[in-house]
């Protein structure tokens, strides 16, 4: 198993064939499979004496790749899709045969230095200080639990060690569910879910209202604010000068999750939206979303990095070699998140922004920005849909009119079986709809008139 003997270099030569293909072709929508599906084309693939190379390669490819949808077609709409540049993914195979380990600078400096040059793309970006510094770690929801608990960290030692009975945390409903489940299941803190306003967005305003009906005992417990560059669901941009503003004067910790929408940032005619993510204490935003990576990665940055440095360092007679250095003149990524093991997931960003250059992410972001612009005039334009909310960046959503859930259930099912389309059904304030996400540089508006005219059947 472990020597490149005859049998290796075919395989080797059989996966790069195949990874050359893959990014070569127009990537194919494909299928969902059922279990029963899968198990008669498929059977049993893991057996004492194995199948061979070509047998599993064969079956990757004739059974295995084909139930498996491409987030990368331009009709993959649903959710939150990504579009890795061809520079990204080739490179992600080259990391996947290097065997790095990405915890440390004493093991891989040199992967590191480079991570850190595209976390510093993102940290001007958002217009972090020189200081600012963090790490990529597995995807948004290890992002924002990483961040939320150097936050908790922090506060407790601001406090003089005081905790207060409960720790709180202050969100609205658009925030994502990951970061809700990782406050109450995960760190076991209680959250103030703030009403969002007629787009779904928290408002510094609004938590003002909060404070002046707020007891002295829930202000104290609360230690941190999150919000959101780019709702999931909505695409819309909470109002992050006025949420810092503040968290500044209660002396929270404020927290960006940009995951799908802070690549806009990138974006002259969207970077506007953004003004106060400056005061950020720390910011997420996923590359495997809108900056074009492979899955999976998301940039965490912190405002202050020796806070997160400090909650996160993991003491052990082993690591002492990694955490002894008194000057501290090295980075390991290992100390910022909750993690000790990790891939250097960032070198694909790394690698495209080389590559490619950053204008080309700009223009890149700018259109899909502009595809959008143009769908939503031929929603506007339509008599069979309505546009729900006006979009921020580049998601959509809209309903059918007279649609019930099993119209757009049965909708959904139907281009994904005809393998035209991956768009799903979702909800807003409680109404049954839809919506796009729109990543794709290669989604094109004629992709989005087809799938809109599906609709009228």
């Amino acid at each position: 198993m472990h020597e490149y003997d005859d049998a290796a270099a075919s395989l080797a030569a059989r996966m790069a064939e195949l990874s050359i293909d893959r990014l070569q072709m127009q990537a194919p929508l494909d299928r969902t499979l059922s279990p029963a599906e899968l198990e008669e084309l498929a059977g049993q693939t893991v057996t004492p004496g194995g199948i061979g190379g070509e047998a599993a390669a064969q079956l990757w490819e004739d059974v295995l790749a084909p139930a498996c949808l491409s987030i990368d077609h331009p009709r993959y709409l649903a959710f939150i899709p990504g579009a890795p540049s061809k520079a990204a993914a080739a490179f992600d195979m080259l990391i996947g045969a290097s065997s790095i380990y990405g915890g440390s600078w004493l093991e891989a400096s040199g992967a590191v230095y480079a991570e850190n040059q595209a976390l510093r793309w993102i940290a001007d970006l958002a217009g972090l200080p020189e200081s600012a510094g963090g790490v990529f770690v597995q995807g948004g929801t290890n992002g924002n639990l990483s961040a939320l608990v150097a936050a908790r960290a922090a506060a407790l030692h601001a406090r003089g060690g005081t905790r207060p009975a409960r720790w709180a945390v202050m969100l609205t409903h658009e925030t994502h569910s990951s970061v809700k489940h990782a406050l109450e299941s995960v760190m076991d803190v209680d959250v103030v879910e703030i009403p969002g306003d007629d787009r779904g967005r928290l408002t510094g305003s609004a938590i003002r209202s909060w404070l002046e009906i707020a007891t002295d005992e829930q202000r104290h417990s609360v230690f941190a604010v999150v919000a959101t560059a780019g709702t999931t669901n909505l695409g819309v941009i909470d109002d992050l000068a006025g949420i810092g503003e503040v968290a500044r004067e209660q002396g929270w910790w404020f927290h960006v999750d940009g995951a799908y929408g802070g690549a806009g940032l990138a974006a002259p005619s969207v970077r506007a939206l953004f003004d106060g993510i400056e005061q950020a204490d720390s910011f997420i935003v996923d590359p495997h979303k809108w900056l074009f990576s492979p899955f999976d990665a998301c940039a965490l940055l912190y405002r202050d990095p020796v806070l997160a440095r400090a909650a996160h360092t993991q003491k052990a007679s082993y690591l002492d070699v990694l955490t002894d250095d008194p000057t501290r003149s090295v980075w390991n990524p290992s100390d910022y998140a909750i993690h000790l093991t990790r891939r250097p997931r960032g070198l694909p960003l790394w690698f495209s922004l080389a590559v490619n250059g950053t204008d080309a992410y700009r223009d890149a972001i700018e259109t899909t920005l502009a595809v959008t612009r143009a769908a939503r005039e031929l929603i506007d334009a339509a008599d069979h849909v309505n546009l729900l909310v006006d979009p921020d960046l580049s998601v959509l959503i809209f309903e059918r009119v007279g649609w019930s859930d099993a119209d757009y259930n049965a909708w959904s099912d139907r281009l994904l079986k005809d393998e035209i389309a991956f768009v799903t059904p979702t909800k807003h304030r409680g109404r049954v709809c839809t919506r796009f996400a729109i990543v794709n540089p290669r989604t094109t508006v004629a992709d989005l008139q087809l799938v809109l005219d599906s609709m009228r059947d």
